[in-house]
């Protein structure tokens, strides 16, 4: 598994973006999301990645951010009928957070406005995430209308990329509480590596 590139962007499009990283050009495909916080051509930069692999092709997938990815694996993972096409869409046509937000509530009109995403597909989303997404407050005071704290955000960033991982929801969130507990300044990445030795 490819965790993430580290080098040279050489090109952007909206769906797809080449890498150079030592001398080797990778073609990422990305979603509208992680273009929008994309630097110039010529800069340096890490993308987190998810690979793909099929019979006639591997195909590279890149995050600006791992809340990005996260919610592409939760997709492509634990939704059937769902493939990476229909999930970078889903990135490229809403936010993470009022994504969420959306599953938290219910709300199957909001979601089968996205495209690739029709009323059947956005109901199957909602029944096979809402108990993964909504067990954290803070998505549930998104879909209200309330901004989640700094905090919230990032304790369930950490649930989301556990889950996303294989862990229950139940135990991906008591392992987030007790390594926030025992490191109360730590960010989401820091979380997720603590939160992995109490679960290994």
């Amino acid at each position: 598994m490819i965790h993430h590139l580290n080098g040279t962007l050489v090109e952007s499009l909206p769906t797809q973006i080449v890498l150079d990283v030592g001398g080797v050009g990778y073609h990422v495909l990305i979603p509208l999301s992680s273009y929008d916080k994309l630097p110039p051509p010529g800069t340096q930069i890490k993308i987190l990645t998810h690979l793909t692999v099929r019979e006639d092709a591997h195909i590279l997938f890149g995050f600006m951010s791992a809340s990005e990815r996260d919610l592409f694996r939760l997709l492509v993972q634990h939704v059937s009928g769902i493939g990476p096409k229909t999930a970078l869409d889903v990135l490229s046509g809403t936010t993470v957070t009022a994504f969420k937000a959306a599953v938290v509530a219910g709300d199957t009109a909001a979601l089968s406005r996205i495209k690739g995403i029709g009323k059947k597909t956005a109901e199957r989303i909602v029944v096979e995430l809402k108990d993964k997404v909504g067990i954290a407050a803070a998505w549930e005071a998104a879909s209200a209308g309330h901004a989640p704290s700094a905090e919230e955000v990032k304790v369930n960033d950490a649930v989301l990329a556990l889950i996303a991982l294989g862990y229950k929801q139940v135990d991906a969130l008591k392992a987030v509480r007790t390594a926030e507990t025992k490191l109360p300044s730590a960010n989401t990445e820091e979380l997720v590596t603590a939160s992995l030795k109490l679960l290994l």
